[in-house]
């Protein structure tokens, strides 16, 4: 590379030894002007964001303030009795932990082996990288998930927990949900709690909560003598949660050093907060991220981590950012369709996905690639695998070798440098993130903390279903077969005959609710269905 390179390299890189952090923004195409042109609206970010830590409120949908940061600096908050549940939470959760490790609470059938997380979005894909960065062979609970309401995807994790060390009689299932009406966790927990009974075990004996005090979930769980019951704030959302008992109870059960966490995050926090923007690696992500899309999300964000135990990175950040700021209008209500797509592989397993169109195909993204020093954990020596060179000298290669090539056919990147993967360095990253996004989502006038959007979907997903409850009523009313637009207009819904066909289609293909269907070869839309007497 030119030595034009080499000086823009040096100037712009962002490194915090005290952190283990460093971030490279010389390959994205700024101009000499570009920080300074931003620098008031950055100043501005910094100070809503630091309104934001002193208890402001962020969701005014909910009149809600935000506070994921309190969760490691609980003397930061801005009311003592805040502070005070942070710090009582995490004791009540170092102690049930010490309790399960020391087998004095236990399954019917011996000390728990094995951990079911039910849980969903934010509730899952926290503990779920947490689980894979930092778990191996010496975990002291073996994690599970329910992450959807797919009944395959339960059967299958079943199957798995009961193939595992001491089956269900050995695993502890953890419930979390702020509400306790998230319908797909509900499922998940009905699901657990059957697949217990038809073991011959109690649930209760094996389930934990994690929810919201006097929520439907704390309800159940007190009323069923639930091993223990953990809080979820109103003030947390839920993908900003790791840090607090929705991901920190799961990884200590696991055997993960929550405290390095923890403390990762907290002196992630102290730096980002600075109002130094060049050396504030948060704020330079979001201003990176604003050149890269004009300030409007015109490109995509490709995460490229050169870490198997980061595979899950890109599903924690899609999340993370794109709910965030997918948002329909800005702070002063004005329609501005705003947000960043987010998606991505693992090193070097992508160069052999979709690198090819990433240098030759459609210029509509940047990427970010997360770079790994330490090729083995505790930094063993490796093998040779040709002389001179190791398995991890190649995944350093092509990593340097992707970035090069992408640089060169005019295609933007972001360098984030880490020593290991470890406890401490996944906090930082979590930290990292939560700021930038926050960050950002300032600097293009949206709210960042609110997520009208999936309410909606939440609100559809009802509608449907009370529609298949009406359609199910008048096929047993009828006795005899009825097709989907005959079944609309009976229900009063003939405008939404497309979605009384996909729901009869699923219905015919399922045993539950005994519908059948009479098909004509040929005819799809003739089809006819009915219900088996008495259902």
């Amino acid at each position: 590379m030119s030595r034009a390179l080499w000086a823009r390299y040096q100037e712009y890189l962002c490194v915090h030894e005290a952190i283990g952090l460093s971030v490279d923004p010389s390959r994205m195409k700024f101009g000499d002007g570009f920080f300074a042109e931003l620098e008031p609206r950055m100043q501005a970010a910094f100070s809503a964001m630091d309104a934001l830590e002193r208890g402001a409120i962020a969701n005014p949908d909910e009149q809600r303030m935000v506070g994921h940061y309190w969760l490691r600096a609980p003397g930061l908050a801005p009311e003592p009795a805040l502070g005070a549940a942070v710090t009582a939470a995490l004791d009540k959760i170092r102690r049930f932990v010490a309790e399960v490790h020391a087998g004095r609470v236990a399954g019917a059938r011996g000390t728990f082996t094995q951990l079911l997380v039910v849980g969903i979005g934010g509730s899952a894909l926290g503990p779920q990288l947490v689980a894979a960065a930092l778990g191996g062979a010496a975990d002291k609970l073996r994690p599970f998930f329910f992450d959807n309401t797919d009944p395959d995807g339960f059967d299958r994790t079943l199957g798995a927990v009961e193939r595992g060390e001491g089956g269900l009689g050995r695993t502890l299932t953890i419930v979390i949900s702020k509400s306790g009406g998230t319908k797909e966790t509900r499922n998940g927990m009905l699901e657990a709690a059957a697949a217990y009974q038809r073991a011959g075990l109690d649930f209760a004996r094996h389930a934990v909560a994690v929810t919201g005090e006097g929520s439907e979930l704390d309800k159940v769980a007190t009323a069923g003598g639930w091993l223990e019951r953990f809080p979820m704030w109103d003030w947390v959302g839920g993908r900003t949660s790791e840090l607090s008992a929705v991901g920190l109870l799961p990884a200590a059960l696991q055997g993960v050093d929550i405290e390095a966490m923890l403390a990762g995050a907290r002196d992630t926090d102290a730096i980002t907060r600075r109002h130094d923007t060049r050396q504030n690696p948060a704020a330079l992500l979001a201003l990176l991220w604003h050149h890269a899309g004009g300030g409007r999300g015109a490109r995509d964000m490709v995460i490229l981590p050169y870490k198997d135990r980061l595979e899950l990175m890109s599903r924690y950040l899609q999340q993370l950012v794109m709910e965030s700021l997918g948002k329909e209008r800005d702070l002063a209500g004005a329609v501005v369709h705003q947000g960043i797509a987010v998606y991505g592989n693992k090193g070097s397993t992508d160069q052999h996905a979709y690198v090819q169109q990433l240098r030759e195909g459609v210029p509509n993204f940047f990427a970010t690639f997360i770079e790994v020093l330490e090729d083995r954990a505790g930094a063993g020596a490796s093998m040779a695998v040709e002389p001179g060179a190791t398995a991890g000298d190649y995944l350093s290669g092509f990593l340097l070798g992707t970035r090069r090539a992408l640089y060169e056919n005019g295609r933007e990147s972001i360098t984030i440098t880490m020593p290991r993967v470890d406890a401490r360095q996944v906090g930082v990253l979590i930290a990292l993130y939560e700021r930038a996004v926050g960050l950002y989502a300032s600097l293009v006038g949206i709210n960042a903390y609110h997520q009208p959007g999936v309410e909606a979907g939440k609100k559809a997903a009802a509608a449907v279903l009370t529609l298949q409850a009406k359609v199910l009523g008048a096929l047993a009313a009828a006795g005899g077969g009825m097709t989907a637009e005959a079944l609309a207009e009976t229900v009063g819904a003939p405008e939404e005959v497309e979605t009384v066909f996909k729901v009869l289609e699923h219905l015919a293909a399922n045993p539950d609710h005994a519908v059948r269907a009479e098909r004509v070869a040929g005819q799809p839309f003739a089809t006819r269905y009915a219900r088996a007497a008495g259902k």
